[in-house]
């Protein structure tokens, strides 16, 4: 697996290279974000490592020119203290987030997590229609109503959970340690954002995933009579 690492901390790159290399990754590192941006669509990269302060470009610009064009997962960089950063960074289409400092562990055992949600599947699930929208796991398609939907690759994981257990309630914890082989923190918002980007794209016409207030997601298996609950788990739309 080929990484790309795009951060402007020459030691920390060095360092974690040095690591990642140990753990089976082939890394390449680049300083600034004009030729980091470069590399992410000519390099052929299985997956990068997006820091948010960047010379040139920054991360949320390289990420918001990547997605127009790409759909290789980024796992991004963020400071601590800045929960903005990561809110925009999934918004932008991040698969996940990594608030500095971090152990470096964690960062391989994330890597390895998104890794393995783009791993081709060795075996064909079943086609899933429930509520007007057809997933089809064979193509990775989704359609409403007929209508081709393009989600991400998180987004359509996300989805197929939900409605294989559609009418059940699914936690956060549920979908974190399915997708990220972790549990929800209290701070962590990506799968509430993932369901958000999930939402706006489907539920065009009527709601289909509903918020259950202090407990999780439930995909309906007919149609709403309205709009999904809120709830403090959920980062408002």
């Amino acid at each position: 697996m080929r990484l790309l690492l795009i951060d402007d901390d020459t030691e920390l790159c060095s360092l974690l290279t040095e690591f990642l290399t140990g753990e089976g990754f082939a890394v390449e590192s680049v300083h600034e974000g004009r030729r980091g941006l470069e590399r992410a669509f000519h390099g052929g990269f299985n997956l990068v490592i997006l820091d948010v302060m960047l010379p040139g470009l920054d991360g949320f610009e390289i990420l918001r020119r990547l997605r127009k064009e790409s759909r290789v997962p980024v796992l991004m960089l963020t400071a601590r203290a800045d929960d903005v950063d990561r809110i925009v960074g999934l918004e932008l289409g991040a698969d996940d987030y990594l608030p500095k400092p971090f152990n470096p562990r964690e960062l391989v055992a994330r890597v390895r997590a998104i890794l393995r949600r783009y791993e081709p599947r060795t075996s064909a699930a079943a086609r899933l229609e429930v509520n007007g929208v057809a997933l089809d796991p064979a193509t990775r398609q989704v359609t409403v109503d007929g209508q081709a939907v393009d989600l991400t690759t998180f987004e359509f994981d996300i989805l197929e959970i939900l409605m294989r257990a559609a009418g059940r309630v699914l936690s956060r914890d549920d979908l974190m340690e399915n997708l990220y082989n972790r549990k929800a923190t209290p701070f962590d918002r990506s799968i509430d954002m993932h369901i958000s980007h999930i939402r706006r794209k489907l539920e065009t016409k009527r709601p289909f995933i509903k918020t259950i207030r202090s407990v999780g997601y439930q995909f309906l298996k007919s149609g709403g009579t309205g709009f999904s609950l809120s709830s403090p788990d959920e980062v408002p739309e």
